[in-house]
């Protein structure tokens, strides 16, 4: 077999090809976890509704600034993709919490039932007397052969660890980025490596209507994470809430950012004029202005949703320690009672009274 008699270059195009065939491959996979969630749970509560509805009013004018601006075709129809993505998540929260416009309310943690030996309204003085009947009953009824004594309910599965998580969801993005690897690699070799192409000054186009499109398209994606993070700090928690869903949506916007920033622009003649290469740097920078800040505003929001991520969870696995603690307590003062000899002091065996 003739070995290959080139070899692969990443330039700055390949770079730019690469991080942008990356970041296709994030927002096409970034709400199948997010709806796979919600269908597991049976619930969207943890998902704000009027985050999807200012998302998709933020697709429904990236498809209008798209095709007004004349971007890739590919751009177009993931613009579109993300438009019927957002329409099933909002179907989601419809089907689950019925129509409304509004997310539920903050719902306060219900007080956990006295624990056993803790007085209340119901109990009485000496109520330890029912004890030994309790306890003499069912262990009466556990020697009948008609108690079955396989449990009603199966055990519950138990839960991954942090680690398995961990190396799970570490596994899913490297796949998804190495699919977009080996897209890119793939649509290269199909073009005869003139996939990438470069523009100079006089291919960039300032399209009036199609930025004015875009900025409110930035905007409106800026203004639908506000909504999910108020949410949150509301209900105190993000469980219900996939974070492969906000992980996808980060590791998209930096490399499509990288995809824009990685630009060799290309000038009139073989060398460039003092500036020249600049200028057309500078004009291209201005065209995608508009989607470049969505991204990076909006990866840093994401990064807030994270942050909540972490902060509620430290604070559920203290509320956790402390619970248990507190019913180990319980259970050791609750023991200590049921062993106190609650008989008249002269019908005791210690008793020194005749």
């Amino acid at each position: 077999m003739i070995p290959p008699t080139h070899t692969l270059n990443l330039d700055v195009e390949a770079i730019s090809g690469i991080c942008g065939s990356i970041s296709i491959a994030c927002w096409v996979v970034v709400f199948s976890p997010q709806i796979i969630q919600n269908f597991q749970r049976s619930s969207a509560d943890a998902l704000s509704i009027q985050f999807i509805i200012v998302w998709l009013l933020g697709d429904v004018f990236n498809i209008l600034g798209a095709v007004l601006q004349g971007v890739l075709p590919t751009m177009i129809i993931l613009a579109i993709y993300y438009t019927i993505a957002d329409i099933v998540l909002l179907g989601q929260c419809f089907y689950y919490r019925g129509f409304t416009w509004r997310d539920p309310p903050a719902t306060t943690p219900k007080p956990a039932p006295n624990a056993r030996g803790e007085p209340n309204e119901r109990t009485g003085l000496l109520n330890n007397g029912g004890t030994f009947h309790e306890r003499r009953d069912s262990g009466w009824s556990a020697l009948s052969p008609a108690v079955s004594h396989i449990p009603d309910t199966p055990a519950p599965s138990k839960a991954p660890t942090a680690m398995q998580t961990i190396v799970w969801n570490a596994i899913i993005i490297i796949m998804v980025c190495a699919a977009g690897v080996v897209g890119w690699f793939l649509g290269r070799k199909a073009s005869g490596g003139k996939g990438d192409k470069t523009h100079g000054a006089d291919d960039i186009h300032f399209n009036v209507l199609g930025q004015i499109f875009g900025y409110i398209c930035t905007v409106f994606y800026i203004a639908s994470r506000l909504p999910q993070l108020i949410l949150n700090w509301r209900r105190k928690t993000t469980d219900g809430l996939s974070m492969l869903f906000f992980l996808f949506a980060c590791l998209g916007n930096i490399t499509y950012v990288l995809s824009i920033f990685a630009y060799d622009p290309k000038c009139a003649h073989k060398t460039c004029q003092p500036g020249e290469a600049s200028h057309i740097y500078g004009k291209y920078i201005l065209v995608n202005l508009s989607w470049l800040a969505g991204s990076l505003v909006t990866l840093f929001l994401d990064l807030g949703v994270f942050a909540q991520y972490f902060m509620y969870t430290k604070q559920a696995l203290t509320r956790t320690i402390y619970e248990d603690e507190a019913d180990y307590y319980d259970d050791a003062i609750s023991g200590e009672e049921d062993e106190w000899d609650h008989r008249p002091l002269l019908q005791r065996g210690d008793s020194v009274y005749p």
